[in-house]
């Protein structure tokens, strides 16, 4: 009832079913860079108030600013979105940022870990915002009980994102729209209602500057401009999410996704430049336990109903923009566990083709953090905003590098490296600026945690490196036993259902399967005169990008058989196999084994396992010992199951 039945993976309408339309997408991917226009604009304004005068403990207020921020949040959306369409371009399946950061040595790892804290934070950040906008309207005696809904909210997306993306999606949708309608009917009431405020604004402007100029400095102004500016850098966080969400898009995936990053682009930029602007016409000033959004809906005063639809779609959507952090954070924790940075079981996915570890964790992590922050929204933007400027700054600079080594090659032209180049100038200054006036209010947080975390990452793929090499050792042992197959005899014996048969569970053809099944026939001679092979082709989040590669897998499974029978049969052994494909190796394996079991009554099932010298406590943890599961299943059904070890000395993981 809560996660829903398993999908068939040999459905031919799978993909088309569970990818998403330009604007699905944009309304899941999308939501997290709109929402944020409840935070991101309102960090900025208040940037603009309450200053010291130099030298004075006189404050001084410059709302005017405001217009200039509009458009330079405008510019902001407009390039980084640009340069991330190109992005896209060349290197849709990669993991957005993090696949192009792999390009320059460990930024990879630097980037993929700044965005799974980046996509942790995007959680706890939209929840904790989305309760501010509910309290905005609720009295503050029961103010107390924000952190307990916060809390149950974030277990509530886990286990909607167990469920899958798109009907996680499908629930977004009218509040997604609700939240367009009413901020633009806000936006639009602002402007009717004081349409010759524009221009009074901007010539005040023009004297403030020339006035504050002539006794701050245009330097100071600078350094206020540049303040509420980086205050406000919550506004670009959902950029990014497209590009890591390509692989969820329906074909033409890079067509689509490009389609997706201009709504969002678009969308973006007018709402969050135009609520500056309007907070600035209804000359509003900062209240504290009140959001802006909730003051500017108070002062266009459309009726009761027009507040709760307009904050409660805000909430509902600051809620959902969480569902961002549920879609990205697995992607990458996939994409970093396919190159050994994290432990492979995060690139494995569920029956109902989510990646739940990822979201399991992303879940976990996301309560941490607001256990730590109690919830405040000010740390919290400051916190996210960090990484994410770290990965946009990263990936810029990896398409500058890109684009540079692509006009060399092929006479590209010099617009990608100028707009790359800009791009990354502009996302490091404000990730600068935001680390340097921030640093006590939580940035130092997360540089310490994102630090640890590739401090980890580094651990693990040592480890995994150090797996490999002992692999390419055992492999070497064989000399020219793997290509032994292919001098099978002319005629070989045929399989016998009555006869006792040894069932392999082999993976890829090599070193431990051929080691299994050599080590097996020498402890028991003479038992078994034929042999059965069984394979898994595991679907995890490499491999599951179409039906060409569920194609592309089932010729692997079965090319694996086929060297593993011409193996047995040039041992002179009877011969043959069959594959499955599954998402979860332990559960299609028993189903397989049960069903080989039916056929041959008087099968005996083996399994390699790699034994290492000095296992560590931390080994379950980085390997899933599928063997060991496989066999306790068999076992419980009565079927005997050997675990055949394989050592492994000398190793230090």
């Amino acid at each position: 009832m809560l996660f829903g039945k398993p999908r068939d993976i040999n459905d031919p309408s799978l993909f088309h079913s569970i990818s998403l339309i330009p604007f699905l997408a944009w309304v899941g991917l999308g939501v997290d860079g709109l929402s944020s226009c409840a935070y991101g604009p309102d960090e900025s304004f208040r940037a603009l108030f309450g200053l010291k005068m130099h030298g004075t403990d006189q404050l001084m207020n410059l709302p005017e600013l405001a217009i200039l921020l509009a458009i330079a949040t405008t510019i902001t959306v407009a390039v980084i979105s640009w340069s991330y369409a190109g992005l896209i371009e060349h290197f849709p399946y990669s993991g957005g940022g993090y696949g192009v950061a792999t390009k320059l040595p460990y930024f990879g790892l630097i980037s993929g870990c700044a965005l799974l804290v980046d996509y942790v934070l995007t959680v706890t950040t939209s929840v904790a915002s989305s309760v501010d906008q509910i309290f905005n309207v609720i009295p503050t005696e029961f103010h107390s009980y924000k952190l307990g809904v916060e809390f149950l909210m974030i277990g509530g997306l886990v286990l909607l994102n167990l469920r899958g993306v798109k009907e996680s999606i499908n629930v977004i949708v009218p509040i997604f729209l609700l939240f367009v309608a009413t901020h633009l009917a806000l936006m639009a009431g602002v402007i009717l209602m004081h349409p010759e405020a524009i221009g009074t604004h901007v010539t005040a402007l023009h004297a403030s500057m020339k006035s504050d100029e002539s006794h701050l400095g245009i330097w100071l102004i600078l350094v206020i401009f540049m303040q509420a500016y980086s205050r406000g850098a919550g506004t670009y966080t959902g950029i990014e999410a497209v590009s890591n969400g390509v692989s969820a898009m329906r074909e033409p995936q890079v067509t689509n996704a490009k389609w997706t990053m201009l709504y969002m682009a678009v969308s973006l930029a007018v709402t969050a430049g135009g609520l500056m602007i309007c907070y600035l016409l209804a000359d509003l000033s900062p209240v504290t336990g009140r959001t802006m959004n909730g003051l500017l809906v108070e002062k266009v005063n459309f009726g009761t109903w027009f507040t709760w639809l307009t904050l409660g779609s805000e909430a509902g959507l600051l809620l959902f923009a969480a569902q961002t952090g549920y879609i990205g954070g697995p992607r990458v924790m996939a994409n970093m566990a396919l190159d050994g940075w994290v432990p492979r079981r995060f690139s494995s996915l569920s029956d109902r083709l989510t990646s739940h570890y990822g979201v399991l964790m992303v879940g976990a992590a996301a309560i941490g953090s607001l256990i730590y922050t109690r919830g405040s929204v000010d740390m919290l933007v400051t916190m996210y905003a960090i990484n994410v400027f770290v990965t946009f700054s990263l990936s810029q600079l990896g398409m500058t590098r890109f684009s540079w080594a692509r006009r060399k090659r092929k006479g590209q032209g010099v617009v990608p490296i100028l707009l790359h180049s800009f791009s990354f100038i502009l996302c490091m200054g404000i990730l600068v600026a935001v680390v340097i006036l921030k640093f006590e209010q939580g940035a130092w947080v997360t540089i310490f945690v994102t630090g640890v975390l590739i401090i980890l990452c580094l651990l693990i793929q040592r480890h995994y490196r150090r797996v490999r090499e002992k692999l390419t050792e055992l492999n070497a042992q064989l000399g020219d036993m793997q290509t032994l197959a292919g001098t099978a005899p002319a005629e070989v014996p045929e399989m016998n259902p009555k006869k006792q048969t040894a069932v392999f569970l082999v993976n890829s053809y090599g070193g431990l399967g051929i080691h299994t099944l050599l080590i097996a026939l020498k402890t028991f001679p003479g038992q078994f005169s034929q042999i059965y092979f069984a394979s898994v082709g595991v679907l995890d989040s490499g491999n599951f990008k179409g039906t060409e590669e569920v194609v592309r897998l089932k010729a692997d499974r079965q090319k694996t058989i086929d060297h593993y029978v011409l193996l047995a049969h040039t041992l002179g052994l009877a011969a043959a196999g069959e594959y499955t494909l599954g998402t979860d190796p332990v559960d299609e394996a028993t189903e397989l084994c049960l069903s080989i079991r039916h056929k041959y009554p008087k099968s005996v099932f083996f399994a390699g396992k790699l034994l290492f010298e000095a296992e560590k406590w931390y080994f379950p943890l980085l390997h899933n010992e599928t063997a060991f599961a496989i066999s306790r299943r068999l076992q419980l059904q009565g079927i005997p199951t050997v675990v055949m070890p394989i050592r492994i000395l000398k190793f230090e993981g």
